[in-house]
């Protein structure tokens, strides 16, 4: 009976891990289409906002803008979960 109850616990987890894949897997499908819409409205050069050139190569860490599409899909979570 343990093993029946930890094989469904596994495959419950395993579940869950694959939804989570998939979201994140189409909220990066849906920022990387967005990408130039987002820019013309200012994200990607907020205070916060890294750029910068290392061994020939321009890297980018978008924290402030990163920071703010996650307050602004946890308030349409919120209100979409009413």
């Amino acid at each position: 009976m343990g093993a029946q109850v930890a094989r469904v616990a596994r495959l419950y987890t395993c579940g869950l891990m694959i939804r989570w894949l998939i979201v994140i897997f189409l909220a990066l499908l849906l920022v990387n289409g967005l990408h130039g819409w987002l820019q013309r409205i200012g994200l990607g050069r907020l205070p916060g906002d890294f750029r910068f050139r290392l061994f020939g190569k321009e890297f980018f860490l978008p924290v402030a803008s990163t920071v703010l599409l996650s307050v602004v899909a946890a308030l349409i979570a919120r209100f979409v979960k009413l």
